[in-house]
């Protein structure tokens, strides 16, 4: 085998493309993110991940709807364990 001859050049040429198909198709198939000489990485797309933000973004509404609330109530309880008995008991009274 001549070592100079462009066989040899065309044969490493081939080793690497080889090499490198193989490893984008393992990285692919296990879903790790395949490198891209231009933008660096691609992430393998998640089909429902449209749908997981929608879900998490109604979720996180509701929760500080809620946190809201229990912070008004909050309010209301402090204002009557600091107040002067004679409003508190208007107080109580008004809530009933």
């Amino acid at each position: 085998m001549s070592w100079s001859g462009p066989g040899f050049v065309i044969a490493i040429i081939a080793i690497s493309t080889f090499g490198w198909l193989a490893s984008t198709w393992i990285r692919a198939k296990h879903g790790y993110p395949i490198e891209n000489e231009w933008t660096g990485t691609t992430e393998k797309p998640d089909a429902g991940a449209a749908r997981k933000i929608e879900l998490l973004t109604s979720e996180n509404e509701r929760l500080t709807g809620q946190i809201s609330r229990l912070e008004e109530r909050i309010a209301v309880l402090e204002r009557i364990a600091t107040d002067p008995a004679e409003r508190t008991a208007r107080a109580i009274d008004a809530l009933r």
